[in-house]
């Protein structure tokens, strides 16, 4: 308990106490619902699985209830009951998953967010869901989940960490003009 290692570790904390703040007052997250964030104009929702550093992608969604009923039913299956949920009241009616697979808990997170969606007769028709209003009963694509778009910056970060591919010159025939009887094609008298 010497002075210095106080001081070190109240700087530590407030270092971790600015941190929480930026994360809380992000632009992108929602103000009242936990595992949620907006991007390009849509709601995601994603959830850390408990003790891993891997995280189960649930979709995006076009509003923030629907993205926070996602979370909430991966929540419960992850966490248990003891788990914090954006809508408490309704932790009843939430589908189970059939397993712990993240497959399993995507499903029943889509399906929950799907009976969440608003009727169409509440859907606005002005900017994006103009589209929607007048596509009649068309469901919601997911097509950041169709095209893999949650790991697209990581495969390309990835891939920039990789080294090119060696040139392997053949031992039986040399191309350099050096080991070449003819005489070369740029060689004028």
């Amino acid at each position: 308990n010497s002075p210095i290692s106080l001081s070190q570790s109240s700087i530590s904390i407030q270092k971790k106490k600015k941190k929480k703040l930026r994360t809380l007052l992000s632009p992108r997250r929602h103000p009242n619902f936990r595992g949620i964030r907006q991007r390009n104009g849509k709601w995601v929702s994603e959830i850390r699985e408990p003790r891993k550093t891997t995280r189960i992608w649930l979709g995006t969604f076009p509003n923030p209830e629907m993205a926070a009923v996602a979370y909430d039913v991966a929540a419960l299956a992850l966490k248990g009951p003891d788990a914090q949920l954006n809508f408490p009241d309704c932790a009843y009616s939430y589908p189970i998953p059939a397993s712990l697979s993240a497959a399993d808990i995507r499903a029943a997170a889509a399906n929950a967010a799907a009976a969440r969606a608003p009727p169409l007769s509440e859907i606005s028709t002005a900017g994006g869901t103009a589209a929607a209003a007048a596509g009649g009963g068309q469901e919601f694509v997911d097509e950041e989940e169709i095209f893999g778009m949650p790991k697209l910056l990581d495969d390309m970060a990835e891939a920039m960490l990789v080294s090119p591919p060696r040139m392997h010159q053949s031992t039986y025939y040399d191309e350099s003009p050096e080991n070449s009887d003819a005489d070369s094609l740029w060689s004028y008298p």
